[in-house]
């Protein structure tokens, strides 16, 4: 099965269900302003019955370097993943896997992608003034032909309904889902996570950009701060 990462959750029942359905991370967002904002208290209770089994992977909004990495260590996150207007330097300084999120609109450049240098890129779509959790595709094929060596991850409105679609036009490296396996924003259907992975039995990929060894990144993140 494609990697997954089952994003916006907020409880540890939703975070047991995606895990038992065979997701491959998890995703915490600490973005106060979204719907799905996850307390750290609760972060940290969710990292510590399922965070062996799972990437933990803390999502942020232009935020300070300071306050990322003071969540990531008290949390124990995985990768970050940056949903704002990060800059290429800014990312530079992060002491953790990054995931740089790009909002794909008509007129998007690829071209910018190629001053990051990060783990891995994911693509949501573009709404004004909402950084993410529109709920909504954007244009996959203005992605078909982007041929790139670092690991691609598909999001932005999928569902059971069009994952397949997405994936076969796009041929990501994962896929991210939010929305699309909700009864209501940050709470998590069973059913719908459930059938998602079910439909995705027989999807592959070339790489899991959600695997990262948790020692070497630890010893890594505390030797250069």
């Amino acid at each position: 099965m494609i990697p997954v990462k089952i994003c916006g959750v907020t409880n540890l029942k939703d975070a047991q269900v995606a895990v038992n359905s065979g997701a491959s991370a998890l995703g915490f967002i600490f973005y106060k302003k979204s719907p799905r904002f996850i307390q750290r208290v609760m972060a940290k209770k969710i990292a510590a019955e399922v965070g062996e089994k799972v990437a933990l992977v803390g999502v942020f909004v232009d935020e300070s370097l300071d306050y990322v990495h003071e969540v990531a260590e008290d949390v124990g996150l995985s990768i970050i993943q940056l949903h704002g207007n990060e800059s290429h330097q800014y990312c530079k300084k992060v002491q953790l896997p990054i995931i740089k999120v790009f909002r794909v609109f008509s007129g998007f450049n690829v071209e910018i992608l190629k001053n990051y240098d990060v783990h891995a890129f994911l693509f949501d779509t573009y709404e004004k003034n909402k950084p993410g959790g529109t709920g909504t595709v954007f244009n996959w094929d203005m992605l078909a032909d982007l041929h790139q060596d670092t690991p691609i991850i598909l999001s932005g409105g999928l569902n059971i309904n069009n994952i397949l679609d997405g994936i076969k036009i796009v041929c990501p490296s994962a896929v991210d889902i939010n929305s699309g396996v909700e009864l209501n924003p940050g709470i998590k259907d069973k059913q719908k996570i459930n059938s998602l992975c079910a439909i995705l039995k027989n999807t592959q990929s070339a790489c899991n950009p959600f695997i990262i060894s948790k020692s070497k990144r630890w010893n890594e993140l505390q030797t250069t701060r």
